[in-house]
């Protein structure tokens, strides 16, 4: 027979009492507001008439309490679940890679989460807004695409909820893009500078928005140097390592005379065109020079390290996610935004002078 547990024992075998969750009148009482006020203030509401004093009190006892919104309550109160979505073509690509981010920073700041997701080739744009919208209740959707504008503007529509068209101007809806025409420039000013003329150009998705934006961006800059621009020298390369590895082979496989220098429409697809050169035993920047459009880590992982031109793009993701937000709490927007790089010319070791000949 075992014997019963002392008293002692049974107490000490109790768990602890939970912490009691702080709640939004203990946030008031310590502000020494009324609820209301502490509400509107931690929900981000802006326009209301709540002095600096009163509002910095209240976020400070929130944070003394260790307040967290209830977002079900809150999803429940507002028919609203406080959640935006972010759809991008590619994870791996560093310009959606930023915007995500960017988008991420403002949602956080605002009350909003964010929910990615991969736009896959198997599945159509239109079911992937759709289950963002429908199954996972977005209130809204960030959207980037690969896809031309017609097909990407009706697969929005039919999602059903506020949208903002991100790193594209989507006629007719509320847009946030990188200025591919001002991009190119920098970069074909740097190469001019070093005494190149002969520029190839490694272009983006055929048909794209930004693809077609960088080509007329590469020949207007050319142009503006009183440099003709040789069909010849443009290859499309998409957006992968591999699409950039396979133009440069077949750019010099073609051409009659080798270009001095290339600008690459991505920063991944410059790194294969890289690669390609390497592979031919072509110095770079001794033989040819290459920069890309937009700037990330990849630049200073390859050998030798790329020039680039910093494009904004997590300050894309970061106004496409205001824009969004302003949309679904019924504030106006503007119809498209175009950010310029603001960084201009990273330059690094895959530019230089143009050889003699």
């Amino acid at each position: 027979m075992t014997r019963s547990m002392a008293p002692a024992a049974r107490r000490a075998a109790r768990p602890a009492p939970r912490a009691a969750v702080p709640t939004l009148s203990d946030v008031a009482a310590k502000a020494a507001v009324d609820v209301s006020t502490a509400s509107r203030v931690l929900r981000g509401e802006q326009g209301q008439r709540v002095r600096d004093e009163t509002r910095a009190r209240i976020l400070a006892a929130a944070d003394a309490l260790g307040y967290r919104a209830n977002p079900v309550a809150r999803a429940l109160r507002t028919a609203r679940t406080h959640t935006l979505g972010i759809a991008v073509p590619q994870l791996d690509n560093p310009v959606f890679a930023a915007a995500i981010a960017g988008a991420e920073r403002v949602a956080a700041a605002r009350g909003y989460a964010l929910l990615i997701s991969h736009l896959e080739d198997a599945l159509p744009a239109k079911d992937a807004y759709a289950r963002l919208a429908q199954l996972n209740r977005v209130d809204g959707l960030l959207a980037a695409t690969l896809e031309e504008d017609a097909p990407f503007a009706e697969a929005l529509a039919e999602a059903g909820v506020p949208f903002v068209a991100l790193n594209r101007v989507l006629p007719g809806a509320c847009s946030v893009a990188l200025d591919n025409l001002a991009a190119a420039r920098v970069a074909i000013d740097h190469l001019v500078s070093l005494g190149h003329r002969r520029i190839a150009h490694l272009a983006g998705r055929v048909g794209g928005w930004n693809g077609q934006g960088r080509l007329a961006g590469w020949r207007a800059a050319l142009k503006a140097h009183g440099i003709r621009h040789d069909p010849e020298l443009v290859e499309h390369a998409g957006y992968t390592a591999s699409g950039g590895a396979a133009a440069m082979a077949a750019l010099l496989a073609r051409v009659r005379t080798r270009p001095t220098a290339v600008l690459a429409a991505t920063l991944v697809s410059a790194a294969g065109a890289l690669r390609t050169l390497r592979q031919a035993g072509l110095a770079v920047p001794g033989d040819i020079s290459v920069v890309a459009l937009h700037d990330g880590p990849v630049a200073e992982l390859v050998e030798p390290q790329l020039t680039t031109v910093a494009l904004p793009a997590e300050a894309m993701g970061a106004a496409g996610a205001e824009a969004l937000i302003a949309m679904i709490e019924g504030g106006a927007t503007s119809a498209a935004a175009t950010l310029l790089p603001p960084g201009g010319l990273v330059r690094r070791a895959s530019t230089g002078p143009a050889p003699e000949r």
